[in-house]
């Protein structure tokens, strides 16, 4: 395994002066502070807090105390406690979808078809049954190639059968429906609870976050969309939602499609998921650090996928992280072992 050293040497070899030098524009015209002083501060914020130029942005640093920088899950302390927490040779569960539906198939409530081992005949008949199917790539993440289709747009399931042979989908799955009260909020995807849980030495898993995150734009997933925290005792959306590029800063208090409020809201289901991520956080107790994507439906939550790289940013942004203190306390309490 890399050390640190290397890991950075790497990064820094890997690394888009161009990329780095227009965050630092973006500091200047957000802070106000001059460039030289934050070129210096980004790098001494590298060095000492193990942030990405990203996450400078991010997290809006140049407002933070020394001592509410280092709370922070930055993106080298990220990969660190991915690292510390998973063993990889488990993580193919979480990384292929097929294998996925299979491991969960308790917890997904949901049909699928595994489209290396299904028959044409498999294939043809889930389309016969069905007015709406979503397809998924096998190890792409964010929604990446997925897409949703409607079977009526298909002369036949022979037609079907050919497209999603040519489109190389892993699985085909039910889509699943939103609670009513959600879908009004944004109908055009399943809008879901990522759920962050830590599994303990003593083999115990405890979910330490809760988003709840909405689709914008069209969109059939909810990734880049809108999301923000939610309470872990009673379920109720705490701030403004941000918007999926957490670099931009932006913060909404109603959903630009609905228009409904946001803050305060009620999320159907909310706490139920949480206990749901901790009951599956078990299943692979080596992967001990997972990030779950749960639907919340008419009938309870329902896991569309765990992530073993979890996002490290959309817990502890700006406007949404009182007194500016980041997620590493909470991980220290649940896994104090793990040095930062």
């Amino acid at each position: 395994m890399e050390n640190k050293f290397q890991y950075y040497l790497r990064v820094f070899k890997e690394a888009s002066f161009g990329k780095f030098f227009k965050v630092l524009n973006t500091a200047h015209e957000r802070s106000g502070k001059n460039r030289v002083f934050l070129f210096f501060d980004i790098l001494n914020c590298m060095r000492k807090y193990g942030a990405g130029y990203n996450d400078y942005v991010i997290f809006e640093f140049w407002d933070l105390k020394p001592e509410q920088r280092d709370t922070y899950m930055t993106r080298f302390r990220s990969k660190k406690f991915i690292m510390f927490m998973n063993d990889h040779d488990y993580a193919h569960y979480f990384d292929n979808k097929n294998e996925f539906n299979v491991k969960f198939k308790d917890f997904i409530k949901r049909e699928c078809i595994d489209m290396e081992t299904a028959s044409r005949e498999d294939v043809i008949n889930f389309f016969n049954t069905r007015k709406k199917i979503f397809c998924k790539m096998k190890d792409l993440t964010c929604g990446i190639g997925a897409e949703k289709l409607i079977t009526e747009d298909f002369k036949d399931g022979e037609e079907f059968y050919k497209y999603v042979q040519e489109k190389g989908f892993a699985t085909l799955e039910d889509v699943i429906d939103n609670h009513p009260d959600i879908d009004k909020i944004y109908p055009f995807s399943t809008n879901t609870m990522r759920i962050i849980t830590l599994v303990d030495a003593k083999g115990e898993a405890h979910a330490i976050y809760g988003v709840f995150k909405m689709g914008i734009n069209g969109r059939v997933v909810d990734n880049y969309g809108l999301h923000g925290p939610v309470d872990l005792e009673t379920g109720e959306f705490l701030y403004p939602a941000h918007s999926g590029d957490t670099t931009a800063g932006r913060h909404y208090t109603e959903h630009p499609y609905s228009h409904t409020p946001l803050v305060g809201m009620k999320v159907p289901y909310a706490v139920e998921a949480l206990r749901f991520a901790e009951k599956a956080a078990l299943v692979v107790p080596q992967m001990r650090y997972v990030g779950w994507d749960v639907a919340l439906t008419p009938d309870g939550p329902a896991i569309i996928e765990g992530n073993n790289y979890c996002a490290h940013d959309f817990w502890q942004l700006p406007g949404q992280t009182p007194g500016g203190i980041g997620i590493m306390p909470t991980i220290k309490k649940y896994i104090p072992e793990f040095e930062y």
